[in-house]
């Protein structure tokens, strides 16, 4: 086997701990956070507000 090769392998092994890792991420946040808070956007409804522009 050539360099190529086992570059292939490794970026195939980062890529599965990433998903791995990102995996991971998401049942902490979703056992951590309520749902009701994950869904709320306050930062959209401030943006909301500024762009109404009524006279």
């Amino acid at each position: 086997m050539d360099i190529w090769n086992y570059l292939e392998y490794a970026a195939w092994a980062l890529s599965a701990l990433v998903a791995a890792i990102m995996l991971l991420d998401m049942f902490r946040i979703d056992t951590t956070y309520d749902n009701e808070l994950l869904t709320s956007s306050r930062e959209g409804e401030l943006e909301l507000t500024q762009e109404r522009h009524e006279l």
